[in-house]
């Protein structure tokens, strides 16, 4: 069924807004009576103590004041650009032309992409049961790579032909090796012998992730930092000042080349390692959990900004706590601001009281999801959701709306967004404060996502032949957020007929707080400065000659 949208209407949903860098000072007064202490120390410590050498509590003091009290920088707040998008693929398992345009525009140009898949697999009992297949997430993971660092001056396909030297290797590699998988699959359907060549999630991430990707899970907080604190601070990660270029269990478990699918492939290694660098993106992080899949991918100028990245799985299914229903989450800092990406797949249903089965998701969600605690170095790293400065919420979150099909169909044909959403039961459970208390959605100026027939533009409930496999339409691929300085440009669907759902996409522009590296150079080396000298004996001569200069008036 076709949707028209009236012009001004499609534009209601983006509205562009940009922030001003805003210049924030933060000083303390004890800068300036730490001063004024080391300046009149001198005359008192002569009459109370005649020894050349500071006290122990001296010493004392002066280490915490002048490093750990010594807090004051100049902090600038810059946007970012943050590009997020949800599709339930319906077990489905994609192939090499699939389009991914309707999903992850190639000419968004974002600093962040957060993209979050739910059925990646069929929820059957030997999905959910038996072992994980991650062959499907593989072949997502390089369709992604595939749209976000393709070569500007290329529109072919890179799937298809070999690419120039002066291309990504990495690209080109993984191009051959996805046919190679593929075909593989074909050969091998579902029998056990597939299952033996596959890797693990840990190897199939590899080609995509930074060369020194063990450094986004440690503590990133500044050198400056972490000094003043004479790595006193930062007791849960030790890891933080460990060797970089040492390796971790993690990483050293497999030494073998593999490629992108979990194929052996001799001597890819290198040669992929060569060629990160060359990667206009990186995958910052990458976690499923039966069906639910998220990736978050960031510009490659940006890596070494993030860090603290965690993830936390709260199974909500089978039994209350099985992986088919539930949410994945992702903990990172940029710069000196927090995130939470959730991506989630909620209890389904459209009688009566499923909702409060979802709302029941979304509160044990946030209450169980506990990330672990790696850094205490200058300011506390988030442990809960919430706590986060910038939270984004992605998922089939399955509300429906509460209304017949015959007077959805009729609010449809109507393009009545408004009556439609009035109805919708996430709204209306937002409204009466039962679930997302103080989060944030766009208005929707678009159709419901769910549900369609198989590759096509019908509803579900058109074609069904029975009034029990008929579904009424709804918005249940939603995106919505938590906190301070986000601001939605735009709030859309695709049009792909992949899935029964279609793809829903938002882009957002987020204030980040940054430090000026200049003013942090500048009161770190006056700090230091100031703190040997007191440290130094005091001696007479010196006393004297400092008399003499007063008198004199320099």
């Amino acid at each position: 069924m076709g949707m028209t949208f009236p012009d001004d209407e499609k534009m209601k949903g983006c509205r562009p807004k940009l922030f001003r860098t805003k210049d924030k000072k933060v000083a303390k007064s004890t800068d300036c009576q730490s001063c004024s202490t080391v300046k009149s120390r001198p005359s008192s410590s002569k009459s109370q103590s005649t020894s050349p050498f500071r006290t122990l509590s001296e010493v004392r003091s002066l280490r915490f004041g002048h490093f750990l009290g010594h807090s004051s920088s100049t902090t600038k707040t810059e946007p970012f650009r943050i590009f997020v998008s949800t599709w339930n693929v319906g077990g489905n398992t994609p192939t090499t032309d699939l389009n991914l345009d309707d999903f992850l525009p190639a000419d968004d140009n974002s600093d962040i992409y957060v993209l979050g898949f739910q059925e990646i697999v069929p929820l059957n009992a030997g999905n959910v049961l038996v072992v994980e297949d991650n062959e499907p997430a593989a072949r997502w993971l390089a369709l992604i790579n595939r749209t976000l660092n393709k070569p500007v001056d290329s529109n072919a396909d890179i799937f298809q032909h070999n690419l120039s030297s002066s291309l990504d290797l990495t690209s080109s590699q993984l191009s051959s090796n996805l046919v190679a998988s593929f075909s593989n699959r074909s050969r091998t359907g579902s029998g056990s012998s597939a299952i033996f060549q596959k890797s693990s999630l840990k190897s199939i991430r590899k080609p995509y992730m930074p060369t020194q990707r063990k450094l986004l899970k440690l503590c990133s907080c500044s050198v400056e930092m972490t000094r003043k604190s004479y790595k006193d601070a930062c007791f849960g990660c030790p890891q933080a000042y460990a060797n970089e270029t040492g390796s971790s269990e993690e990483d050293d478990t497999d030494d073998r080349s593999h490629d992108a699918y979990g194929y052996i492939a001799d001597g890819m290694s290198s040669a992929a390692s060569a060629s990160k660098d060359q990667l206009k993106y990186n995958l910052i992080s990458c976690k499923r959990m039966v069906g639910i899949f998220i990736t978050v991918w960031a510009k490659k100028e940006l890596v070494h900004h993030i860090g603290h990245v965690r993830t936390s799985c709260i199974g909500r299914g089978i039994m209350g706590y099985l992986g088919n229903k539930g949410c994945i989450s992702v903990s990172m800092t940029l710069h000196q601001t927090s995130f939470c990406f959730i991506c989630s797949h909620l209890a389904s249903g459209e009688k009566d009281g499923d909702e409060r089965r979802r709302n029941l998701d979304v509160l044990e969600i946030l209450r169980l999801t506990q990330f672990q605690r790696i850094c205490r170095a200058g300011r506390r790293i988030p442990e809960k959701i919430v706590d986060h400065d910038r939270v984004i919420w992605l998922g089939d979150l399955n509300y429906r709306i509460s209304l017949s099909y015959e007077d959805t169909k009729k609010l449809l044909t109507e393009n009545n967004w408004d009556a439609l959403f009035e109805k919708d039961q996430l709204n209306i459970e937002r409204k009466s404060g039962s679930v997302f208390k103080d989060w944030s959605e766009e208005k929707i100026y678009f159709a419901p996502t769910y549900k369609y027939s198989c590759n096509s533009d019908s509803y579900a409930g058109e074609t069904a032949t029975s009034k029990k496999k008929r579904r009424t339409p709804a918005w249940c691929d939603r995106i919505l957020w938590h906190g301070d300085n986000i601001v939605q440009l735009c709030y859309f669907r695709g049009e792909s007929k992949f899935s029964d759902h279609r793809p829903v996409c938002g882009t957002f522009i987020v204030d980040v707080e940054i430090q000026d590296s200049k003013s942090k150079g500048r009161s770190s080396n006056t700090n230091i400065k100031i703190g040997a000298e007191e440290l130094l004996p005091a001696s007479k001569s010196k006393g004297n000659k400092n008399k003499g200069n007063k008198g004199a008036g320099i």
